[in-house]
């Protein structure tokens, strides 16, 4: 089932019917830009899904490194932010 002489031939007799000789060239160069801008984003797409799998097989390879010994920071509880005395009476109230 592929497109034939003949059907090809009725197509751009259509679109010379319908659009005109003088706007087929405009229309060529919409459908070309459009075409490079879908390009463009798909480019990025696979791009950025590349880096987080990068980046996700990364961060596995770290925890699993890191596994066998635990950080001082990780040992100590979280502090809180700004309940110091010293920043409660520096604050303007």
């Amino acid at each position: 089932m592929s497109i034939g002489f003949t059907e090809l031939l009725l197509i751009v007799c259509f679109v010379v019917l319908v659009f005109g000789s003088k706007r087929i060239p405009e229309l060529a160069r919409a459908l070309g830009r459009a075409s490079r801008e879908f390009r463009k984003a798909r480019d990025a797409v696979e791009r950025e899904g590349a880096e987080l799998l990068d980046n996700g097989a990364s961060t596995d390879a770290h925890a699993s490194v890191d596994s066998g010994a635990a950080s001082p920071a990780a040992s100590q509880p979280a502090a809180k932010v700004g309940s110091s005395p010293e920043k409660e009476s520096a604050a303007p109230k």
